[in-house]
């Protein structure tokens, strides 16, 4: 569902011409239909937002609302504390092990905390600084999940996929599961992995063949080998537990992870603003539907337009796909001794003879929930009218800051 470009920067400029720039904006309708596409592609299996791709309140209860999706993947301790206490959710599995004591003690001084949210650990080292912070005989039951490293290692000292977990054969998992369970306090329900290398990598890059075939290769052959060993580890771990859940995934995933016997359910959350990192995916690409615009400030020559502003890199290597790309209108592109600048952006192109001072320049991030990072309030765009909502730094939190 691609809309047409110049309909799109009409929509988008009607709903949001009485507000100053720099404004971000979310197309309801190409959100909606994300995540439709997201629920179909997931099979029957439901579906958990992944908030650090959103981080926006209302959105995250607007998608948790939709038939097919259920809980979050929170990506810090306090900020899952936070979605519980809003009643965004009352099932959270936070991605990433935590050491933050003040939110520990929070989680194990509040019964409901502790029965609506899970936290990740992947050595028993997690356990001790949970058990430092409050005794086991003084708080309920802490909820666990392992997190089972998902890259693939092929031979020797190669590793294809990101550095996460430790536990990676089934062995592990099941070692740190009986140790888990042995330890007074505890309730160990879920294991997750996430396969980056296939979830978080396009497979279709731009002017790139040869290296798209070769990303092809890997991932078919990653994949099948995960899919095995996965299987292996949770039947490991549910030798001494009962697990809830089984979770792996992305959006660059959902199809095939889905597919996984031993998968319960799927992760998700950049398809729902689909930014340019998913423009390089074969199988599925969603309709992009955040932006955000800057005006033009000067026409320093011809076939130029600066604009104020721009320089919202995404995190990950620092490389061009990591850049924002102008989208609206078409035909734009950065001067490659500036790019994106900090202040100002210079913007090539025929199409820039057309801007003056005062017009709006429409970008795309290269990922989805840092674009929120950037504004308070996200424009939710339905028709051609704007009603404001809050991102995560527009309600006075910065997790990760």
């Amino acid at each position: 569902m691609i809309a047409d470009r110049t309909t799109l920067q009409r929509r988008l400029d009607q709903a949001t011409g009485h507000l100053e720039t720099p404004v971000a904006a979310v197309d309801l309708a190409a959100f909606d239909n994300n995540a439709a596409e997201l629920t179909a592609r997931a099979g029957g299996k439901p579906l958990r937002v992944a908030s650090k791709s959103v981080r926006c309140r209302p959105l995250l209860e607007r998608v948790l609302a939709r038939p097919g999706w259920h809980g979050v993947m929170a990506y810090s301790l306090p900020e899952a504390i936070w979605l519980v206490r809003e009643g965004v959710t009352d099932d959270v599995l936070v991605a990433y092990p935590t050491v933050n004591r003040a939110a520990l003690a929070e989680l194990a001084a509040d019964e409901k905390l502790a029965n609506a949210i899970s936290i990740m650990v992947d050595s028993v080292a997690h356990l001790d600084v949970v058990d430092a912070v409050t005794a086991p005989g003084k708080r309920p039951d802490v909820r666990l999940c392992i997190d089972l490293d998902a890259s693939w290692k092929p031979a020797g000292a190669l590793h294809v996929g990101v550095r996460r977990s430790p536990v990676h054969s089934a062995a592990q998992a099941g070692s740190l599961a009986q140790r888990i369970v042995a330890r007074p306090g505890f309730k160990l329900i879920g294991l997750m992995s996430y396969e980056a290398q296939i979830a978080g990598l396009g497979d279709d890059p731009p002017r790139q063949a040869l290296r798209g075939r070769a990303i092809r290769l890997l991932q078919a052959r990653s994949f099948a080998e995960i899919v095995r060993r996965r299987g292996a580890a949770v039947a490991a771990v549910r030798e001494h537990a009962d697990l809830a859940f089984v979770n792996g995934g992305g959006t660059g995933s959902v199809a095939a992870t889905s597919a996984d016997p031993a998968v319960t359910e799927v992760t998700a959350g950049s398809g729902l603003y689909g930014p340019t990192l998913f423009d390089s995916y074969r199988n599925w690409r969603p309709t992009p539907a955040a932006f955000f615009a800057l005006s033009v400030v000067r026409r320093p020559a011809p076939r130029i337009a600066t604009v104020h502003g721009g320089g919202w890199i995404a995190s990950g290597p620092a490389e061009r796909s990591r850049q924002p790309q102008p989208y609206l209108p078409a035909g734009l592109r950065f001067k490659t001794d500036e790019g994106p600048g900090e202040v100002q952006t210079p913007l090539l192109g025929a199409v820039a003879d057309t801007l003056r001072p005062g017009d709006r320049v429409w970008f795309r991030h290269a990922k989805a929930g840092e674009l929120c990072e950037h504004v308070n309030e996200l424009q939710l765009i339905d028709g051609e009218t704007a009603a404001p909502a809050p991102t995560y730094r527009g309600e006075g939190h910065a997790f990760l800051g």
